[in-house]
């Protein structure tokens, strides 16, 4: 089970929206390096509309700790048709979900806010003033009008929307909603409800009321005030006794208060897991949401991927686009795949033709498959990955004393380790910083290796000679980008690509034989 937001956000200074992290690579769907080559910074941007920070946050986790089970996913896309086809109950959680964005920041400034002296002025939403009675009132208000909203609403009829309205409602049961919507008790140890009060009543007990004036003592106050007259008619001199009194009034409410009531309980919330899970479907709600507006704003054809069984991984896209490069260009290009019965691709062509980028839009839609999200395609059938792994050069992180080849190999070891027949592997490149005979070797063992595992493997290269081999032995199905009069039309078709383009992208910028000739000419 992944871990609630709330329950991170108490070990920070304050709410994130992208806190959620991978998990270690034989754990989770995505690793650290994964969630890098992937972007999954830029996919969450284009993929979020959601307008909670809880809802964002809760997206972000998603694309960071995708689902790997295929009726989790299904259930979600069953929830999003739902809300497709179900107007009454779509707009009755957009206004739950609009409420929240207009008020949800009153309850993380109760839960993590910092408290000002008694005269200071709040500069911040992070900051609170007084002793914190108008804050506590509006946190615990945002909470349990959440709670009444979505009692009010139609009752939907998706397991997964379920789950989340019975979340939601199941608060209103708990121990917290009591301390939130009844009597606080204070006794000598702890603070307790007013029903568990009643089991207690013989001990004495102070009764939270969440403002500063307190008519009981204010009529003792009074009561003094009048027996003081009895004894000094003057009354300045009442006068001059009054005004201390109130001086020190408010100080010692106000703190005893805060410091007795108003902070203890806020450590409750900030523990309690049914606030926690409350705030959680809040959050997938309006993920649910996000996933609408997503394929609404969407320049091309988006799908819900149809996901299928399988003994080791499948995927067949019909004119599937990059979704974060697709996003503002109604023009970028569609391509097709299909890895259903052939399990390893071999990519060959010239840079700038499109390899990399259809690779990463074949996982990132995989990914955004697993999270119950439409992706942009004409149509997508898959089955669950339960890893997707992206191998790319990191040579900013050689510190294995191997050298860019070790790096790498140690990398492609730790990836066919936790890979198994139902992973989504893509690897680009291999073998880099060694020898020709030596890569050629060590990528055909490689990739033999990931053939006999039965993944679904995608391998960039620039070397033919390799793919020329691999085919032989009938290892993998070669594709190459296309290119029309030495300029790329960033389609994938078969073929072996045996050109480099080398020349085209130095003259491109600028640093051919010819213009290695002339700056030196120029320099003499």
């Amino acid at each position: 089970m992944k871990a609630y937001l709330l329950s991170i956000w108490k070990k920070l200074a304050w709410i994130e929206t992208k806190s959620a992290l991978p998990l270690p690579i034989s754990e989770g769907v995505l690793d650290q390096n994964g969630f890098l080559a992937l972007e999954i910074d830029n996919l969450f941007t284009v993929v979020n509309h959601a307008e909670t920070v809880i809802g964002q946050s809760v997206l972000f986790r998603s694309l960071v700790q995708p689902l790997n089970k295929r009726h989790e996913i299904e259930s979600k896309q069953y929830a999003v048709e739902e809300l497709r086809n179900n107007l009454e109950l779509k707009n009755a959680i957009q206004n739950v979900v609009a409420t929240a964005a207009n008020h949800e920041n009153n309850l993380y400034c109760l839960l993590f806010g910092e408290f000002l002296p008694m005269f200071g002025t709040a500069k911040s939403n992070r900051e609170i003033e007084g002793y914190g009675y108008l804050q506590y009132r509006r946190g615990v208000h945002f909470v349990t009008n959440l709670v009444a909203q979505i009692q009010n609403s139609p009752q939907p009829e998706s397991e997964y929307l379920q789950e989340l309205f019975g979340r939601i409602k199941a608060f209103s049961g708990s121990r917290i909603y009591d301390l939130m919507t009844n009597a606080v008790y204070l006794t000598e140890t702890t603070l307790q409800t007013k029903q568990e009060h009643r089991k207690t009543w013989w001990l004495p007990a102070i009764v939270f009321q969440p403002r500063v004036f307190k008519p009981l003592l204010f009529f003792f106050l009074f009561a003094i005030g009048v027996a003081i007259l009895l004894f000094l008619p003057s009354i300045l001199m009442e006068v001059i006794l009054a005004f201390p009194l109130l001086l020190i009034y408010f100080p010692i409410v106000g703190g005893f208060d805060r410091d007795n009531f108003i902070i203890p309980l806020r450590e409750m919330f900030k523990d309690s897991d049914e606030l926690a899970a409350t705030l959680d479907a809040l959050g997938q709600l309006d993920e649910l949401l996000s996933f609408l507006k997503f394929a609404e704003n969407f320049p091309n054809d988006t799908v819900m991927p149809s996901l299928i069984d399988s003994e080791y991984h499948r995927i067949v896209l019909h004119d599937a686009r990059n979704p974060i490069l697709g996003k503002n260009n109604p023009d970028y290009v569609g391509n097709d795949l299909a890895l259903d019965h052939e399990k390893v691709l071999l990519i060959t062509g010239p840079n700038s033709g499109g390899k990399t980028a259809f690779c990463k839009t074949i996982s990132q839609l995989q990914l955004l498959a697993q999270i119950g999200c439409f992706v942009p395609a004409r149509s997508a059938t898959m089955s669950v990955a339960d890893r997707i792994f992206y191998q790319a050069s990191e040579i900013g992180r050689l510190n294995d004393g191997e050298g860019r080849f070790g790096a790498e190999l140690k990398r492609t070891k730790d990836i066919f380790l936790a890979s198994s027949a139902r992973s989504l592997v893509i690897l680009d490149e291999l073998s880099e910083g060694t020898t020709f005979e030596e890569k050629m070797e060590s990528s055909f063992n490689t990739l033999h290796g990931f053939y006999r595992k039965g993944n679904s493997t995608i391998l960039i290269t620039h070397n033919h000679q390799l793919v020329d081999e691999l085919v032989k032995k009938q290892l993998g199905i070669p594709k190459q980008v296309e290119f029309l009069a030495d300029k790329p039309t960033h389609k994938i078709i078969d073929g072996i690509s045996r050109v480099s383009h080398a020349e085209r992208v130095a003259k491109k910028i600028g640093f051919s034989k010819e213009d290695i000739e002339l700056y030196l000419t120029n320099k003499i």
